[in-house]
């Protein structure tokens, strides 16, 4: 496996804890995009960004996937922004043009045009619960933690979401985790629609890789045609939202409530907002 914070390569008969299996095919029609910085939950660090955007890139000149999977090592699908630092250190740039910079290096997915399917495996919140998003497909870890967390930071959402998410499982449902910014299991994104399936840790994988054979089967022109169609039809363009998207981010990023947000989740402890 590479050592970079993200890589892309195609699947092989290595399991991604790189044991090699003699007796398992080689599956050269589906690729893979995995995050691998586990020991910082893969928290969208310039580093990481970088080797996204390379990986993006090998995966969208690579004509001969059908299919491509996006999973992240360790316990974490991938954290979003990291804020070991506190709000001011944000490694990060919270201007308009900074988020809409961080932002589109990751909805770059939304331009592969093989069907993507997100391997949940682990923690999505913020940032890293926009990039799951992301995929056309979704097997979640039923037990692990998924939100849009913003509220409970003092800012805005980003990643487009505020425009994502309600096209995915209705206005109202998308209303309440959005205004409430409260993590919910894989279970219940299941429930609500969100996740196609929602499984044990050790299933997410082996779904996600049946899922991607079964495509890989298909004829990949009527598949690649039959994602474009679906993404006309749906009149589907987030990456027109994400300036407005990240205006807003960014000015409430500008805030004492963003600043008491961080700092009480790094505490570990509930925010106290004053609406300033």
């Amino acid at each position: 496996m590479s050592d970079k914070a993200a890589w892309y390569a195609r699947l092989s008969d290595k399991t991604l804890n790189g044991i090699a299996d003699k007796n398992a095919p080689h599956h050269a029609l589906i690729g893979q995009i995995v995050f691998n910085r586990p020991d910082n939950r893969n928290s969208l660090t310039p580093e990481m960004l970088a080797a996204l955007q390379e990986a993006i890139a090998a995966a969208k000149a690579d004509t001969q996937i059908r299919c491509l999977i996006i999973t992240g090592s360790g316990k974490t699908f991938c954290a979003g922004g990291d804020f070991k630092g506190g709000a001011e250190n944000s490694a990060i740039p919270f201007t308009q043009q900074g988020l809409i910079d961080t932002y589109s290096t990751c909805m770059e997915l939304l331009n592969i045009s093989v069907p993507v399917i997100g391997a949940l495996n682990g923690h999505a919140i913020g940032g890293g619960f926009g990039v799951a998003l992301l995929s056309d497909i979704r097997v979640a870890n039923s037990e692990a933690l998924y939100g849009a967390n913003f509220a409970r930071l003092g800012m805005h959402s980003g990643m487009s979401l505020s425009y994502i998410l309600p096209r995915l499982i209705g206005l109202a449902k998308a209303n309440e985790l959005m205004f409430t910014g409260r993590r919910f299991s894989g279970s219940e994104g299941e429930k609500i629609g969100l996740f196609n399936y929602a499984l044990a840790a050790d299933q997410v994988w082996p779904k996600a890789l049946a899922l991607a054979k079964e495509i890989a089967a298909c004829a990949p022109n009527a598949v690649q045609l039959m994602k474009q169609s679906i993404i006309k039809n749906l009149d589907w363009d987030p990456q027109a939202k994400l300036a407005d998207e990240a205006l807003h981010q960014s000015s409430s990023f500008d805030s004492n409530d963003a600043r008491e947000g961080i700092a009480a989740m790094m505490a570990k402890r509930e925010p106290v907002f004053n609406g300033t």
